[in-house]
């Protein structure tokens, strides 16, 4: 017994049976391209947070190693000032950073004075008694006035060993000593020390040389002895 023929009826239920499926069919199809598509979003979304949070610790690890770095060379620059005392016959050296610790010094004077220099041990310090007399017979060659006007300067090289957080640091700098210095008609001339000033730090081998040259500077050539 033969089937019987659909009728168009039949046909257009067939059809439209098959518009669903493929529709529900593209529709899978979305869904799955979709969820990919979030799937490949939510793996490129989670490696950019790891990659900013690196990169914020990475940045904040550098910078704090920079600032470590830049606290160390402070701490380890040394930068001496004084308080005179005695009535101004000496100067107290301190350091400006309150975490220095002075071990050693050598003052050293130009060679034009012929002064030998001076080492301290625990009690930093400059007298006028280390000098003031070959400063007055310097000035005197030089044709200075007996009296200043405001502070003069005496250039000094100042050789620094210093601790900081337990480690030894050596420093080397050109610093003046300024003082005043006052006649008197029969007792001679009175030097006064008043502070100490930072010139410019210096290394071994032009120490000694850049020392006379602040000296020729800030005193006439004669006053060497031309």
């Amino acid at each position: 017994m033969s089937n019987p023929e659909p009728t168009p009826d039949t046909q257009a239920t067939d059809t439209q049976a098959g518009a669903r499926a493929a529709e529900a069919a593209a529709i899978r199809r979305r869904w799955i391209t979709l969820g990919e598509i979030l799937a490949v979003a939510a793996v490129l979304i989670s490696a950019l947070t790891l990659w900013l949070g690196w990169s914020e610790r990475s940045d904040s690890a550098a910078e704090k190693a920079a600032e470590n770095a830049r606290a160390a060379t402070r701490a380890a620059t040394l930068v001496l000032g004084a308080q005179p005392a005695r009535g101004g016959d000496r100067l107290d050296i301190r350091t400006a950073a309150t975490d220095q610790s002075i071990q050693e010094q050598t003052i050293r004077f130009p060679a034009a004075l012929g002064v030998r220099a001076v080492e301290t041990t625990g009690e930093p310090r400059i007298e006028a008694g280390w000098f003031d007399g070959a400063l007055k017979k310097a000035r005197e060659r030089a044709g200075m006035p007996d009296d200043s006007r405001g502070d003069e300067r005496l250039p000094v090289l100042i050789e620094t060993r210093f601790m900081v957080d337990g480690e030894a640091h050596e420093d080397k700098a050109l610093y003046d000593v300024g003082y005043t210095i006052k006649g008197r008609l029969l007792g001679g001339h009175d030097v006064t020390l008043r502070g100490l000033s930072l010139v410019r730090r210096v290394g071994a081998r032009d120490a000694a040389s850049a020392l006379d040259a602040r000296w020729t500077r800030l005193v006439p050539a004669k006053a060497g002895g031309e």
